[in-house]
């Protein structure tokens, strides 16, 4: 071998492994960055010089990185809606469910009981109205808080598009700087990087999927086909409110024209935390604001009493504005648990209650202390079935307190369907990080393993360099 192509050969392993050093290097200094795929130099042969690095290699796995931003969007999507449904869960007063209509029902029936078994006690009498009192406030800010649960969803919807319409602004940027370094042959790794993080971070608010084009071009989808950035990112839509009742209906969501839709069932369908938010706001909550509803219009119902005509009228449960509804239809009244209170005049004497003369005709036409008969009417009559608008997803014909204790049972049927199918994707998003991970993540043992190597090829090229010049000493003596 010729002294030049020797020491050609020597100069392009130094070259190498100075590059491959730098490679090695930032790999390991971005070993704990979830972003950052696993680099590689890549060498190829030259008659001339031997080895030489050609270009910087990123890893990739398209099959693997599809199944992550699924689970991650599965993922995001579930762990949304639990979160909802354990605010739901707190409304009702945690586990103990101290908190729901159910529990002060019950109460109310045990002191409509006692009181009827001892009708000239008046503290008794008093006890009924506090029970039936706790009832209302309970009714009243069960529905205050259902409400305020609706506000935070659209206050999170809001701030997740807000967040989505910079990362697909982002997603741009980052997406021409791949391309134009494609183009003129730079290296797009970094931008690799960032346009993936950013895709990440997108799956987590809605599903996604993608096509790459020519150029290293990527166009974004949602899981329902709808164009979220092709070139340039779409228009997303949406108007937020800053109050709710029950009778609001919340914007829709719309990505090009085309409105987002919910997620459904108990253990969602949700593919990212805006659909999860969505089937809260407009699903879930109503749902239970009209089993709240219905029981205020059951406990008008059951506690009515009758005008001179013989036709109902509401005792001692009315409305807080004096508005007259029709309590005897089976048809949810929006609202209708935030204005129901108890009679001022059942406040005020309390054995009215006992006579059912607080908004009717007395039916105890001797004005005995002692008469029970309309109480035990009204505590049977909690126990009597009765119908139910099918619109508030439970019993539609059931007695007041089975209804009042199934509204409790659907929203943990949805509390506990939703931790299972949350634990169940949290695993699932583990595993595919992982596997992903291993596929393109930075392994330091390798790492390491690779100086190593680098160590031993600049040790070989440094040697080739010393022979080479005592070799050239040696012939410019001989030639002297």
């Amino acid at each position: 071998m010729a002294l030049s192509t020797t020491l050609n050969t020597a100069k392009a392993t130094l070259g190498n492994t100075s590059l491959s050093s730098a490679v090695v290097s930032n790999n390991i200094s971005n070993a704990s960055s979830s972003d950052y795929n696993r680099r590689a130099a890549v060498t190829t042969v030259n008659t001339l010089t031997g080895a030489i690095t050609v270009k910087i290699e990123r890893a990739e796995d398209s099959a693997l990185l599809k199944q992550y931003l699924s689970a991650a969007s599965d993922d995001a999507g579930k762990q949304k809606f639990l979160a909802g449904m354990k605010s739901l869960s707190v409304v009702m007063g945690g586990e103990e469910y101290t908190a729901a209509p159910s529990t002060y029902l019950a109460s109310l029936q045990n002191a409509l009981n006692t009181y009827a078994a001892s009708p000239t006690d008046i503290t008794l009498a008093s006890a009924v109205v506090s029970a039936a009192t706790d009832t209302t406030n309970a009714l009243n800010s069960s529905t205050k808080a259902v409400q305020q649960l609706r506000v935070d969803a659209d206050s999170e919807i809001n701030t997740a598009i807000t967040r989505l319409n910079q990362l697909l602004k982002d997603f741009g940027d980052a997406n021409d700087q791949v391309k134009y370094a494609t183009q003129v042959g730079r290296d797009p790794n970094n931008a690799l990087d960032k346009r993936e993080g950013l895709l990440k971070e997108i799956s987590g608010i809605i599903g996604v999927s993608t096509a790459t084009r020519p150029g290293n071009d990527v166009a974004i989808y949602t899981t329902d086909g709808t164009t979220l950035f092709e070139t340039t990112p779409r228009k997303i839509s949406f108007e937020s409110r800053a109050a709710y009742d029950a009778d609001t209906t919340g914007s829709g969501i719309f990505i090009d024209g085309v409105m987002v839709k919910t997620g459904s069932g108990s253990n969602t369908t949700a593919k990212g935390s805006l659909p999860a938010l969505l089937q809260l706001r407009d699903e879930v909550y109503p749902t239970y604001q009209a089993q709240l509803d219905e029981i205020a219009r059951g406990l008008m119902g059951t506690f009515a009493e009758q005008d001179g005509s013989g036709n109902p009228v509401a005792g001692l449960f009315t409305t807080r504005d004096g508005s007259t509804v029709d309590f005897e239809t089976p048809q949810k009244i929006p609202g209708l648990a935030g204005l129901i209170s108890v009679s001022a005049d059942a406040v005020a004497t309390p054995t009215k209650l006992r006579d059912g003369d607080i908004a009717g005709v007395s039916p105890n036409v001797d004005g005995s202390s002692g008469y029970s008969n309309v109480l035990y009417k009204y505590a049977t009559a909690m126990n009597t079935p009765i119908e139910f608008d099918p619109a508030a997803g439970i019993s539609r014909n059931t007695t007041l307190l089975s209804f009042a204790t199934d509204s409790v049972g659907f929203a943990e049927e949805y509390r506990s369907n939703a931790t299972s199918a949350a634990d169940s994707t949290s695993a699932m998003l583990t595993k595919s990080k992982e596997a992903y991970s291993n596929a393109t993540g930075v392994n330091l043992d390798e790492e390491l393993i690779q100086l190593l190597d680098i160590e031993q090829s600049y040790k070989a090229a440094a040697k080739l360099m010393t022979t080479v010049d005592e070799l050239l000493k040696t012939l410019l003596a001989a030639a002297n």
